[in-house]
């Protein structure tokens, strides 16, 4: 398969994705073609990565000193805590700025990974290689990094640019089919926010793009990747357009955060769950015409998972749910912000409502 190379350029730094198979032994040409030297590297490695990917990239590495550290990756260790273990061995392995932090794992490990990065001396190089489908569309791109706490998700953080994205195609060959579903929730959501034709390319050919057939598994990458892309080059710190990348996920982040963030439903399966309630609260408020949201459905029950809230919540939860969603971080007053669509491809953002009205759509979902 031909390497595909993508570059974004925001205001503050620029930075190349580079998409292929097999470019975990290719890293060397990688860091020298794309300019990238260091003293030191501290690689955070996901420990559910197969060892046969991990020698490789020992082998391929530069002769430098490299130190490891293997990170548990979970919601529930997506935290302070996870962050200052990271930190104390920068510190007392004396790292500086001109060295290195590389994170290999999913977003979890992307995002506790890149905000070490940030916040050592404001700032060391930071390399990320995502693992999981779900991390090489969404959370690799964009420079956004987080932390958890227990007031919901994602609420510490800071934006950060890497240097460099390796997406190595490989990785997902190792994943159950839960994980690449869950990477699935936003390529799928990106043909929702910006392109039906896409969406089509997604509906006709589904299974083929679960199974990791190629070509039709690259091109959703990278079709997916490019819609962020230029996003992120408009509005790189989410003031304005960038909100609309998070079609479906205030709904999701609270759905997570009131299960405490358990194995019951990971995120991507929120996400999905997620996108159906945004798209469903569209079309109840008259913004998405019914046959756009009856797309939506159908494409969603091809995926075959439950979603009906009720298979997951019951009544006395809506008043977490709606907890959550008010501690959103879009949100600017009283009133639930929400991302909403008038037609595939063609959302509405800086919508305001009150929790009466999101707390009637919940109660009634979970009667139904």
């Amino acid at each position: 398969m031909k390497i595909i190379k993508l570059k974004i350029n925001t205001k503050n730094h620029n930075y190349p994705i580079i998409i292929g198979s097999g470019l975990v032994t290719k890293i060397p040409n990688l860091l020298n073609n794309n300019s990238i030297k260091f003293g030191k590297c501290l690689l955070i490695i996901d420990n559910k990565i197969p060892k046969k990917l991990i020698n490789k990239i020992f082998k391929s590495l530069p002769k430098k000193k490299t130190i490891t550290h293997f990170f548990n990756a979970s919601e529930k260790n997506k935290n302070q805590t996870s962050v200052d273990k990271i930190l104390q061995i920068l510190i007392k392995k004396n790292f500086h700025r001109n060295d290195c932090l590389i994170s290999i794992g999913g977003g979890i490990t992307g995002d506790v990974s890149g905000f070490a990065s940030s916040i050592f001396k404001r700032g060391i190089k930071f390399i990320n290689i995502p693992t999981t489908l779900l991390a090489q569309v969404d959370s690799s791109i964009g420079g956004k990094t987080g932390i958890n706490s227990k007031y919901g998700k994602n609420l510490i953080g800071s934006f950060y640019q890497p240097s460099l994205v390796i997406s190595d195609i490989s990785f997902l060959k190792s994943l159950p089919r839960r994980e690449i579903v869950c990477g699935y929730g936003e390529i799928l959501k990106h043909s929702l926010i910006s392109n039906k034709k896409f969406f089509l390319f997604l509906n006709k050919n589904l299974p083929k793009i679960l199974n990791l057939q190629s070509p039709y598994i690259e091109k959703s990458i990278k079709e997916s990747c490019l819609i962020k892309k230029k996003i992120i080059q408009i509005d790189e710190k989410e003031k304005n357009l960038r909100k609309i990348l998070n079609f479906g996920h205030t709904f999701a982040h609270a759905y997570e955060a009131t299960l405490k963030y358990s194995k019951q439903l990971n995120h991507g399966e929120a996400v999905l769950l997620g996108i159906i309630s945004a798209s469903k609260f569209s079309f109840k408020n008259n913004l998405l015409p019914k046959n756009e949201f009856e797309l939506i459905k159908n494409h969603l029950t091809k995926i075959k998972l439950p979603l009906k809230l009720k298979k997951n919540f019951l009544n006395k939860n809506i008043k977490d749910i709606l907890s959550f969603m008010k501690k959103d971080k879009k949100n600017s007053s009283r009133k639930i912000n929400l991302v909403l669509l008038k037609k595939i491809g063609k959302p509405i953002f800086n919508l305001n409502f009150e929790s009466k009205k999101l707390y009637s759509f919940l109660n009634k979902e979970l009667n139904d």
